[in-house]
Order: structure tokens, then sequence, then C-alpha cells
């Protein structure tokens, strides 16, 4: 069924003001549900170090990972870069995801794919004291391992 020409979602808003336009911008104020935003920080915040002391010798992607988290902490990244960062994060802390880890080889291949897109979308905001950061705490796990 073709959509209407006026924007509507297949006759699914019951009035004409309801009416949902995909090229209108989604208002600043609906972008971010901040209740999804504090469950993601929650989730990273018991999650990432101990996921990542378990794998950090088994993914090539450790550093961009950890810049990342040091960034999304960072109270001088902007929210919607930093909302970004905690979903990909909070998807690499979730025991489930669309690759389970545990397939050696691919298990995180998706993780990996999901950080990459974050970098792509928000990358800009990683500073070099993130990158910096990072590599030092890096270097005391597999130290400390």
């Amino acid at each position: 069924m073709d959509a209407p020409a006026s924007g509507a979602f297949n006759g699914a808003m019951s009035k004409a003001s309801d009416a949902f336009d995909p090229l209108e911008a989604i208002p600043r104020a609906r972008a971010l549900a901040p209740h999804v935003v504090r469950v993601n920080e929650a989730r990273v915040e018991r999650g990432f170090l101990p996921k990542l002391r378990k794998v950090v010798g088994r993914i090539p992607f450790a550093a961009d990972l950890v810049s990342v988290w040091y960034c999304a902490r960072d109270p001088q990244t902007p929210a919607a870069a930093k909302a970004m960062m905690m979903a990909a994060l909070a998807y690499f802390v979730l025991p489930t995801d669309a690759v389970p880890d545990i397939l050696v080889g691919i298990g995180f291949t998706d993780d990996a794919a999901v950080i990459a897109a974050v970098l792509a979308l928000v990358g800009r905001n990683l500073k070099p004291r993130h990158r910096k950061a990072a590599r030092d705490l890096l270097d005391r796990l597999t130290r400390d391992a």
C-alpha cells in the first residue's frame, strides 16, 4: 500500500495534526528519551568494566571502545553525543545481542559494527585525552591479566 502524499503513516494517525512526516526534524526535546538515557548509563556503569576485563585480549577494537567510554563520561561531551555513545556501550554490555559473543571469531563483530557506527556519527567528540586514558587503562588491564 502506498503511503499518502501528506506524509501520514498509512492512515495510522487519526487527525491531520498528528500526521507523521519522516522528512521533518524530530524536535530536540523528543529526540532523546531521558529514561532510556538513564537506563543505558546505569547498565554501562554496572557492566562495562567487568565485561571489558573478561574480553580485553580478544577484541581488536578495545581502544576505540574504551575511548568512547571515556568520552561518554566526560562532562564536556554534548548530551546528544553522550546518549548515542552510552547506547552503543550498553549494547556491548548486554548479555544477549545479535551475534552471541561466545562465538569464536565472529562473536564481537556486531559490537564492533555498533562502535564503528557511533564513531562515524559522533567521533569528532573524542579528544586526545580520551584516547590516552583508554591506552593507559588497556595497558593496566593487560598487565594485570
